[in-house]
């Protein structure tokens, strides 16, 4: 294929995926026009929350390699930063935006720094000890966070002149909101993918001896993947924390935590649109399951089987992820194969 006839060809896929793009987004934009089930859309906001959450621990574990199995406690330092705010200080929902973002972060930074020189399942134990650690910890400081009781807070309110708008319980509002926050989150995740640092935590998932070997700096990079990850679940909490209008322990327990990974396996770790498309999956699905009350978990863990079985790499999962999961002795006689035809061929 020519230089020409390649351009070409990467122009027309870029102007396909941005009118896909653009479609989409204009569906979800109309969406709430054509349904007005405020239950249906409620649980598109609990999905939308969800996959800022997925895409968060894909910079930890799809990105660097970081198993992390206490992600659920960071999303509560986002929420319970606003809601002490809000409760004891009076601040609303907007101007905690910064102190939720740079609390969770903070927190990444200062575990990620004690914890990185583990790795593998050693890592993912001290994360899932730190998650219950966490939840423990927000059930008996009774005086700050309300203890098993949580805490009650005030929904968002916008307000225009001598004009406001009071989100309340309303559902619509909270949609588009958690829309445009998911938006700003995927814009985030693509910079990142794409700038040096994205290369760099690529490297050091795949190979963190050579990584280090061609001068990339491991510790640093991966406390970096740490607190990005970390931020961007204390956004997440911000947004909840808002939505319920409620926060308590019971909300960001080892259960939570789990789903998290899940949603990012079955859409495909690494992948941007694979973890928004298993935070719909998850979210959804279970709904869809309601009527089937006594055989839904069932049905639920079924389909999980079935899908690491014969899709393990998940629903959007890239190339790379998929060479990971086939036997080295298979790429090992492809390797053969290509080289054989190569030399055949000249």
């Amino acid at each position: 294929m020519s230089k020409k006839n390649a351009t070409s060809g990467y122009n027309r896929g870029r102007l396909l995926r941005t009118a896909m793009t653009v479609g989409m987004l204009a569906i979800l934009f109309a969406l709430p026009y054509f349904n007005h089930n405020e239950y249906q859309l409620d649980v598109l906001v609990s999905a939308g929350i969800f996959a800022i959450l997925v895409l968060g621990l894909n910079v930890m574990t799809g990105y660097c390699g970081l198993l992390n199995l206490g992600y659920a406690a960071f999303f509560a330092s986002g929420a319970y930063t606003y809601a002490i705010l809000n409760v004891k200080y009076g601040l609303s929902f907007w101007v905690s935006l910064p102190a939720c973002i740079i609390s969770a972060g903070a927190l990444g930074l200062v575990f990620g720094s004690c914890v990185l020189r583990l790795k593998g399942d050693y890592l993912a134990l001290v994360t899932l000890g730190f998650g219950e650690i966490t939840r423990i910890a927000l059930n008996n400081m009774d005086g700050l966070t309300g203890g098993p009781n949580g805490l009650t807070l005030s929904h968002p309110v916008i307000r225009f002149a001598n004009k406001s708008f009071d989100f309340g319980i309303k559902s619509l509002p909270y949609y588009y909101l958690s829309l445009l926050a998911l938006l700003v989150t995927i814009i985030i995740m693509r910079r990142l993918s794409n700038s040096r640092f994205g290369r760099a935590w690529i490297a050091i998932k795949e190979d963190e001896v050579a990584a280090a070997c061609m001068g990339i700096n491991t510790g640093k990079l991966k406390l970096f993947a740490f607190c990005i990850g970390s931020a961007i679940a204390g956004f997440a909490g911000w947004l909840f924390a808002g939505k319920q209008g409620f926060v308590s322990p019971e909300s960001f327990d080892f259960t939570t935590s789990i789903m998290l990974v899940a949603m990012l396996v079955l859409g495909g770790i690494g992948s941007i649109s694979g973890a928004i498309v298993g935070a719909l999956a998850l979210t959804i699905i279970p709904e869809l399951l309601r009527p089937l009350q006594e055989y839904r978990m069932f049905l639920f863990g079924a389909i999980m089987i079935i899908m690491m079985l014969f899709r393990p790499q998940g629903l959007l999962g890239g190339v790379r992820i998929f060479e990971e999961f086939r036997p080295v002795s298979e790429r090992v006689r492809q390797e053969e194969d290509e080289v054989l035809a190569e030399d055949l061929k000249q």
